[in-house]
């Protein structure tokens, strides 16, 4: 084999790596993983942020033409290299996954669980928790969500070199107990609006009970509906103040944490 065959193979070998890894964090973040975001940008994105980082990085020194090496690039490397851009990835997904279901409860709770349309990400989910996340990724954007992505992306490299250290650290465990933050999450973004409701069907109930006689089912459901969009308007204020504060606790926590 010639010296350039050697090189080239060499280069290939050294940016197949970070690739894999910088990959699975575009497939499963925000913004980056969209299904809006075809194959072909998401790939361009992938390589041009491996371009910028690969002569930075340590390989495993592996040579390529050995089936032993063959048998740990498939078994053992490049599944390492997937779970970590995918837990990065995923870790400010569940702020994303947050917001959605505050949408939905939002939803439930004004009766809209059926107005529902057909979202590329998510399959079918209520039209008020597609608004909610639109609000919440454009939050993203402008917190600048998207650089430090890729600043932790550079960083895991040193905390958890190619091929090693993932399984070592408490970054497993520490991402499953963060998942519990979109449960919490979305119940405190829409906690003044849940109140609200609350009390609307309080008074209905009250209503009822002093007047059996009126269908209240059929004053209260269109009432609801009404209500609870003003209550969504007045509360935009509260809801990305609180918005604002879970992206940043993703963020510590990814900066942090998760790598720690």
């Amino acid at each position: 084999m010639n010296l350039a065959m050697i090189q080239l193979v060499d280069m290939v070998h050294q940016f197949m790596w970070p690739f894999i890894r910088v990959s699975a964090l575009l497939i499963t973040a925000p913004i980056f993983g969209a299904a809006a975001l075809n194959v072909r940008m998401r790939v361009a994105i992938g390589a041009a942020l491996t371009i910028l980082i690969f002569q930075t990085v340590e390989v495993p020194d592996i040579d390529p033409f050995t089936f032993p090496a063959v048998a740990k690039i498939a078994h053992e490397i490049a599944a390492h290299e997937i779970a970590v851009g995918a837990l990065m990835g995923l870790t400010l997904q569940v702020v994303a996954a947050a917001v959605v279901l505050s949408g939905q409860v939002v939803s439930g709770g004004m009766g809209l669980g059926m107005a529902n349309m057909i979202d590329p990400n998510l399959g079918n989910v209520p039209t008020l928790a597609n608004f909610l996340l639109v609000i919440g990724l454009l939050a993203f954007l402008s917190l600048g969500g998207h650089l430090v992505l890729i600043s932790v992306l550079v960083d895991s490299y040193r905390f958890i070199p190619i091929g090693e250290g993932l399984f070592a650290t408490n970054a497993v465990s520490g991402f499953i107990t963060w998942t519990s933050q979109m449960f919490i999450g979305a119940v405190a973004l829409v906690l003044p609006v849940l109140l609200g409701l609350l009390m609307v069907n309080v008074c209905l109930g009250v209503i009822s009970k002093a007047s059996p006689s009126l269908n209240v089912f059929a004053v209260g459901f269109p009432a609801l509906i009404p209500i609870g969009l003003v209550l969504v308007t007045l509360c935009l204020s509260f809801y990305y103040s609180r918005l604002e504060m879970l992206w940043y606790d993703g963020f510590r926590y990814l900066q942090s944490s998760l790598f720690a």
